[in-house]
C-alpha cells in the first residue's frame, strides 16, 4: 500500500456555461475554480505550496499556452508558488493529480493545488472537434473520416463485433443511462436536454450516424469547464482536520493509483492485443495497479465507478476491463442493471462525459472530485448509498494514456 493523499476540497464549474458568450475565457474559469476549491477546503492561499495544471488544447482553442503561470495571474495571492502544466489529451488533469501526489509523497510539499481547465465553446463545433485530432497520430491513423474520434471509437466497436459480437442496443442503453444520471446533476452540461422514445435507438433521424459505429447520442459532449482540487499529505490533513474539529477519517483520500501508456495509433494497439483476452491489456493493468496500491482485493471492494465515456463504446470497453463481466461480455452488466442507480456497481452517476460534459483538460480532476463527494456522502442527488470506495478511469486519445484512482472515505 502507498501512503494516501488527502482531498481537502474541490470545485467544479457549471459545464453548461459558455464563458466566451459572457466576454470571459479560460482564465476566468480557472479563477472561479481555484477560489471555489480553496473555499471548499477552508484553507488560505498562503498554505498552497505547489500548483499543477491539466490542459490539453489551450494553444489551439485560445492561442494560450503556459497555463501554469495563469493561476498566479488570476489569483495574485499565489504569486511565487511553483507551478507547471501537464498535457495528456483527455487524461491531462489525471496527470496533474499524479504529479501533485508524487510531490506530496516525496516530502517536497504538503499542500498542492490541482487545476484542470479547457475551453471549447469560443469556437465553432467543427473547428473545436478538429483541434482534438492532435491527440491521435497525425497522418498515420488510417481512418477515412470527417470526425476522427467518433470514427476511432467506431473502429473499436467494429473490433468488439469481430472478436466477441456486439449489439448496438447495449451502446444505446449506456448513453440513455448517462443522460438520465445527468438530469440529477446541477452542474451537468445536458441536465436540461430533452429526448424522445426514438432518441436511444438506431433511428437515423432521431439518432443520426456520425461515423460508422457511432451515433449522435453515443458521443460525449466537449464543453467549457474547470475543476480544481486541494490535495494534502497525511500530516497536513491531520492538522487541518484538528483545526476544523473533524475526524481525519471524514476526509476523502486517494488510496491507490495506476498509470499506463501505449502508443498513439489505435490500429497498432488493436493489432498488438490480437490473441489477448482483452482489447487493451494496459487499461486492465492501470485498474489493477490502483487496487494493489490501495491494498484492496479488486472490484469487490469498489462501490461505484466514474469512467471515461467519451463515447458509449468507451464505457462498454471499460466494463469488461474492470472485470464486471468476462471479456467481451459487457452487455451482461448493461442488461442486468448492475451499473444503474441502485445497482450493485453504479457507473457514472455524475452523467459521465456523455451527460455531465467533457472539458478535456478538466475531466480527470472532475472524476476525482465526484469520487470524493461520493465517499464523503456529499454527492446530493447523485449519491451512491453507502459508498466507501469509488474508482476512476480516465483515458487520453485512443487509450494511449490511462490513469485510474481509488478514492475512499470512512462513514
Amino acid at each position: 500500500m502507498s501512503l494516501p493523499t488527502y482531498i481537502l476540497g474541490g470545485h467544479q464549474s457549471d459545464f453548461a456555461r459558455a464563458w466566451s458568450r459572457q466576454g470571459q475565457d479560460i482564465s476566468d474559469m480557472m479563477r472561479e475554480s481555484v477560489q471555489g476549491a480553496l473555499a471548499s477546503a477552508r484553507i488560505e492561499p498562503a498554505q498552497v505550496a505547489s500548483i499543477h495544471v491539466g490542459n490539453a488544447f489551450g494553444e489551439l482553442t485560445r492561442g494560450q499556452a503556459h497555463l501554469g503561470a495563469m493561476v498566479a495571474q488570476v489569483l495574485p495571492e499565489l504569486w511565487g508558488v511553483p507551478a507547471m502544466r501537464h498535457e495528456g489529451a483527455c487524461a491531462s488533469a489525471s496527470l496533474a493529480v499524479l504529479a501533485a501526489m508524487a510531490e506530496i509523497e516525496a516530502g517536497r510539499y504538503d499542500c498542492v493545488l490541482v487545476v484542470g481547465a479547457e475551453e471549447f465553446k469560443n469556437l465553432p463545433g467543427d473547428v473545436a472537434a478538429q483541434h482534438q485530432n492532435s491527440a491521435a497520430w497525425q497522418g498515420h491513423e488510417d481512418i477515412d473520416c470527417r470526425f476522427m474520434w467518433p470514427a476511432a471509437f467506431g473502429v473499436l466497436a467494429a473490433e468488439y463485433e469481430q472478436r466477441y459480437g456486439l449489439d448496438r442496443r447495449h451502446l444505446n442503453r449506456i448513453a440513455e443511462l448517462n443522460y438520465a444520471h445527468a438530469r440529477l446533476n446541477p452542474l451537468a452540461q445536458t441536465r436540461h436536454w430533452q429526448f424522445n422514445e426514438r432518441s436511444f435507438s438506431d433511428d437515423d433521424e432521431a439518432n443520426p450516424l456520425i461515423e460508422p459505429g457511432t451515433r449522435r447520442q453515443d458521443c460525449g459532449q466537449i464543453t467549457d469547464g474547470a475543476c480544481s482540487l486541494v490535495l494534502a499529505s497525511p500530516a497536513f490533513a491531520a492538522a487541518h482536520a484538528r483545526r476544523l474539529g473533524l475526524p481525519l477519517e471524514r476526509l476523502a483520500r486517494i488510496s491507490g493509483w495506476g498509470h499506463r501508456n501505449a502508443g498513439l495509433r489505435l490500429r497498432t494497439k488493436l493489432a498488438r492485443s490480437q490473441g489477448e483476452a482483452l482489447v487493451f491489456p494496459h487499461v486492465r493493468e492501470a485498474i489493477a495497479h490502483a487496487w494493489q496500491r490501495a491494498g484492496v482485493s479488486g472490484l469487490d471492494a469498489i462501490d461505484g465507478i466514474e469512467t471515461h465515456d467519451c463515447f458509449s463504446m468507451t464505457e462498454y470497453m471499460a466494463i469488461d476491463h474492470f472485470g464486471l463481466t468476462p471479456p467481451g461480455q459487457s452487455w451482461q452488466a448493461v442488461e442486468d442493471g448492475r451499473i444503474e442507480r441502485g445497482g450493485s456497481l453504479p457507473i457514472n452517476l455524475s452523467g459521465g462525459l456523455i451527460g455531465c460534459g467533457h472539458p478535456v483538460g478538466a475531466t480527470g480532476a472532475r472524476m476525482v472530485w465526484d469520487a470524493a463527494r461520493q465517499v464523503t456522502d456529499t454527492a446530493d442527488a447523485c449519491q451512491i448509498e453507502g459508498a466507501r470506495r469509488v474508482q476512476t478511469l480516465n483515458i487520453g486519445g485512443s487509450c494511449a494514456t490511462v490513469v485510474s484512482f481509488v478514492v475512499e472515505g470512512q462513514r
